[in-house]
């Protein structure tokens, strides 16, 4: 059945990917269902901590909005480019992988309360997309067979097709400076004279944790077909 081989082949996507995107897609289809409201789900801090509704601390990064282009095109980018994280730079360091995101999702509620901010979802698609772009740099992306340029571009190419569709870039801004934060504590602070790492995965999560060389990727070799090092081509989803 062509179910069971999209069931087996989903299965073989890593484990934090596929989390997190089946908890996106699901949430889309119960609000799609009736069976949740958006405004069960969104960032609220009166009803978070006055109401100790403290499930909208994650569900707001849940929701892309209504079945359509929107969530579509970023359920896509969140799909692609997780997963090419979590199989290159984070193989094997799943542990540091979850503390990303959960260190990217405290930050960005804490700024994103400042912007009045009520979903958070593509701001974290924004930040993931704007890691895996800086251990990519030399890796070519060609963006909806209209423009090919260098992976550090792609964060920004981004928010600008975001632009003319008419959202609001201060998501997607939000997104890319936590995304740069992290990128400086992680990859780069760690090697300048006197530097240290200072993002520690907790040992609470419980996982198999490896550190593996600054900025090193294996999304290259796994997306191109260069070595190691090399510049490859890669085609953007659409």
């Amino acid at each position: 059945m062509a179910w069971q081989g999209l069931a087996a082949e989903f299965l073989q996507v890593p484990a934090v990917t596929r989390a997190y995107t089946a908890a996106c897609v699901l949430t889309t289809a119960a609000v799609q269902l009736e069976l949740l409201s958006p405004f069960q789900l969104y960032f609220n801090p009166h009803l978070v901590f006055r109401k100790f509704q403290v499930w909208r601390l994650v569900t707001n990064f849940l929701f892309f909005g209504p079945l359509g282009f929107s969530f579509f095109f970023n359920i896509l980018f969140v799909f692609r480019y997780c997963r090419m994280l979590e199989e290159g730079s984070f193989r094997g360091r799943t542990a540091d992988f979850v503390f990303m995101f959960l260190f990217g999702g405290v930050l960005m509620t804490l700024l994103g309360f400042l912007g009045s901010l009520f979903f958070l979802g593509q701001a974290l698609m924004a930040m993931l997309v704007y890691v895996w772009s800086r251990r990519s740099p030399r890796v070519r992306v060609n963006f909806f067979g209209l423009f090919t340029f260098q992976a550090p571009f792609l964060p920004w190419a981004l928010m600008g097709f975001s632009l003319l569709l008419g959202n609001s870039i201060l998501v997607d801004l939000l997104g890319i400076a936590v995304g740069h934060i992290y990128y400086f504590l992680e990859d780069v602070f760690p090697n300048q004279p006197g530097g240290k790492r200072l993002l520690l995965t907790p040992g609470f999560l419980g996982l198999q944790s490896s550190k593996a060389p600054a900025g090193s990727s294996l999304t290259i070799t796994q997306q191109s077909q260069g070595g190691p090092g090399t510049a490859g081509e890669l085609t953007a989803p659409f």
